[in-house]
């Protein structure tokens, strides 16, 4: 990218300025992943905390000096501005992704967007085309599947490309959330189709659609799928139940998303996928699933064991047969060797670690990271094929007695 903006001369540096742009909670789990990647990882580049941005500055600034932000802003175009900043990370609602990462990318800042990438397709076409263009300007794009990067995941990836599985015939995708159960729980930006796009397709169902193809290194080609809001409106809570009009403690919103989501997909290699992604699902917390099923062998995880991968070899004699349990610690599966003694497991914040270790990486390299921004278009077109789906369902129609 250009050494230099509006200002004066950048002197070279071994440091990557970053600047966040929102501060909640993705601001804190990737504020904790540039502060630990370079005390864990010997990095080309070291991560410098240069700025936070969000639109209160009181709560910004409560966040900065909890994670070692030097600077607040609170208009994001500000950032691009500053010659001490190389990568814009984008933590904010969906709504406002698309418009703040093609202006970085334009302003020659480098790119790291939470998922889902946009809240349509044509947002995420736009940012796909803008990171494309600026990778020939040397600037790179990644959006934040960090899922991807949890060892056992990386490491069915490397199985399944491995062929160890042989032909892949099914595929088995769940995220099963219930923090919504309650249905006085207090309305939120994520239960807002303006802010966030979609409910529990967008919001955890991208995951696992992203998950899926990733590992199986193939990608969904049709879908059939249908989604359920189960509760329509929602308590509003904080200051907007205290403006006064039709409000007050007792004021509801509507909600706009779904708060589950199922469909049956087909891949371009011909294996059938079945997925499901809710927030209703009593007694599980953060469920993220994946079974591959192959005409060799099997492979299944559940990131409320993120440390087990469980493998089924289909080659070995019947009295060997079954699921073993591999527990995923030792210093040759991905990215642990930088942490803890075998057996010593990895928690939720070590996926964002190696997001930061990956991106700082190409960054230096000057090669494009992934998961790109295509990608990520990739993902959103399934989310608009599940939704357009469940829109045009038909109902069975009962007759007679």
């Amino acid at each position: 990218m250009s050494e230099t903006t509006n200002g004066p001369t950048k002197e070279p540096t071994n440091e990557l300025g970053v600047a966040m742009v929102g501060y909640a909670f993705m601001g804190a789990a990737h504020s904790q992943a540039w502060r630990t990647a370079p005390a864990f990882f010997d990095l080309p580049r070291r991560p410098r905390l240069a700025a936070i941005c969000g639109r209160d500055a009181d709560a910004a600034g409560a966040v900065a000096d909890r994670f070692g932000w030097e600077s607040v802003e609170t208009d994001w175009r500000r950032l691009l501005e500053r010659d001490d900043v190389d990568v814009i990370d984008i933590c904010t609602p969906g709504d406002t992704h698309a418009e703040i990462a093609i202006a970085a990318l334009e302003a020659g800042k480098h790119v790291l967007c939470e998922k889902p990438l946009a809240n349509t397709v044509e947002e995420a076409e736009a940012m796909a085309e803008a990171a494309a263009a600026a990778s020939a300007r040397g600037v790179r794009a990644m959006v934040g599947f960090t899922y991807r990067r949890v060892p056992a995941v990386s490491l069915a990836q490397r199985i399944v490309a491995s062929g160890r599985l042989g032909t892949i015939r099914h595929v088995r995708g769940q995220y099963l959330q219930d923090w919504l159960v309650d249905e006085d729980a207090p309305m939120s930006w994520r239960l807002d189709k303006s802010k966030a796009g979609s409910g529990a397709l967008g919001d955890i169902g991208a995951h696992v659609i992203d998950m899926a193809q990733f590992v199986t290194g193939s990608a969904i080609t049709t879908v059939s799928g249908l989604m359920e809001t189960f509760v329509t409106s929602r308590p509003v809570a904080g200051e907007r139940a205290t403006l006064g009009g039709t409000g007050g403690s007792g004021e509801r919103a509507d909600v706009t998303v779904d708060d589950a989501a199922a469909f049956t997909a087909r891949f371009d290699d011909g294996a059938l996928g079945v997925f499901e992604a809710t927030r209703f699902a009593t007694g599980r917390k953060n469920a993220l699933r994946l079974e591959v099923n192959g005409s060799l062998g099997s492979i299944a995880f559940d990131f409320e064991d993120m440390n087990v991968l469980e493998l089924h070899d289909a080659t070995l004699p019947a009295e060997e047969a079954g699921f073993r349990r591999i527990l995923v610690t030792e210093a040759d599966h991905p990215y642990v060797a930088a942490w803890w003694p075998p057996g010593h497991g990895l928690g939720y914040e070590h996926g964002f670690t190696h997001q930061v270790v990956d991106l700082v990486h190409h960054i230096a390299e000057g090669t494009d990271p992934a998961p790109s921004f295509a990608d990520g278009l990739a993902v959103q077109r399934v989310l608009a094929a599940v939704e357009a789906s469940s829109d045009a369902a038909g109902t069975i129609q009962k007759t007679g007695a």
